[in-house]
């Protein structure tokens, strides 16, 4: 009987202390301003061999092209119990060009829901064509463990770099999802579907 205080006690420091560190490791990055990311993604031609699909977590994925970019992240949103949850864990919204940088991104309100990506603005700080085409949504389907943890550790404000392939996937139903191959497409079918072999944190 004595014990079961106590141990509520260490319950609770230690939900605080996970929640201390949580916080801290995923608190967003506030560059200065000025441009971090000048270049747009590098999107290739895939070889033959390079374009054969294959299996992963029960789905066909289909590579459609070669994908690199560096950006900085605008937002990061987790799905945990959607139809995409276990293939695609991880969205973010991503930005380049004028969208990388702090000057103008403190006149746009982001925000990520249902697998989309908004924005809002009382008066635009870069044309809207220009928005447009420098920012995306961007669903994420990591390669391995190790290309997971990194997805899982990104911060808003960083700039990262990444490397894979833009896909099509087929479920075990047949429902197919195919990524966007154009960086100025809007709406339902403009997000970019990609197997992330590699990610990196270049700016922290």
């Amino acid at each position: 009987m004595l014990n079961r205080p106590i141990r509520g006690v260490w319950l609770v420091l230690a939900l605080a202390l996970w929640g201390g560190w949580n916080a801290s490791t995923h608190r967003a990055v506030e560059p200065p301003p000025g441009v971090l990311v000048p270049d747009a993604p590098r999107q290739t031609t895939l070889a033959a061999d390079e374009a054969q699909p294959f299996e992963f977590d029960g789905y066909r994925l289909t590579p459609l092209a070669g994908f690199e970019l560096q950006a900085r992240v605008l937002g990061t949103e987790t799905y945990r119990f959607d139809r995409l949850a276990s293939l695609v864990p991880t969205d973010l919204a991503l930005g380049w060009g004028r969208m990388s940088d702090s000057a103008v991104l403190k006149r746009i309100d982001i925000s990520q829901s249902g697998r989309f990506f908004y924005w809002q603005v009382a008066q635009f700080p870069i044309p809207q064509d220009e928005l447009i085409a420098s920012a995306a949504n961007m669903h994420l389907i990591p390669a391995n463990a190790a290309v997971r943890r990194a997805i899982g550790s990104v911060r808003v404000g960083q700039v990262i770099a990444l490397r894979g392939k833009l896909v099509e996937a087929q479920s075990p139903g047949g429902v197919t999802m195919r990524s966007s191959l154009r960086r100025d497409d809007t709406g339902a079918g403009a997000c970019e579907l990609i197997w992330v072999e590699d990610l990196q944190q270049l700016r922290r």
